[in-house]
């Protein structure tokens, strides 16, 4: 196989397995928070993944968010929706296909100031490859699933 069919069949895998695709989980977290705790301020503000501390933390979207900093945290809860990531954390490329997948808070991009994580880095190259689709498909996937009663 093809690293990219490899990627893709590994995150197709992976969102059935899960189970969360129609779990109605509107936020990837597990037992160390939202993205696995990492700061989501950093990505904007640093350029990179820090993770966060357990003396700054946010509830959001029924997660525990944790924070790098006091500044950090304060800057989310006065505006969550602009450094939050997008689908909820969940994997942007996944999110393109239909799937709620786990994310690697070291495959990020920001794209006109939002926040973006991916399964993988592997699965971070093939979703660059059409970032605008890309976002346009999770966009529509997302809104279907976050309207899902």
């Amino acid at each position: 196989m093809t690293p990219r069919w490899t990627s893709l069949a590994g995150l197709l895998l992976l969102g059935l397995l899960s189970g969360c695709a129609s779990s109605g989980v509107t936020t990837f977290a597990n037992d160390v928070g939202a993205i696995r705790g990492y700061d989501p301020v950093a990505y904007h503000t640093e350029s990179k993944p820090v993770k966060g501390s357990r003396d700054h933390t946010f509830s959001y979207q029924g997660a525990t968010w944790y924070f790098a900093s006091e500044a950090n945290r304060d800057l989310f809860e006065s505006d969550p929706a602009r450094y939050a990531p997008a689908y909820g954390g969940f994997c942007a490329y996944g999110m393109s296909r239909g799937f709620a997948v786990a994310t690697d808070p070291d495959a990020w991009t920001i794209v006109d100031g939002q926040l973006y994580l991916n399964y993988s880095l592997g699965v971070r190259r093939t979703w660059l490859k059409d970032v605008p689709g890309n976002i346009a498909k999770a966009d529509a996937n997302w809104l279907k699933r976050s309207t899902k009663s």
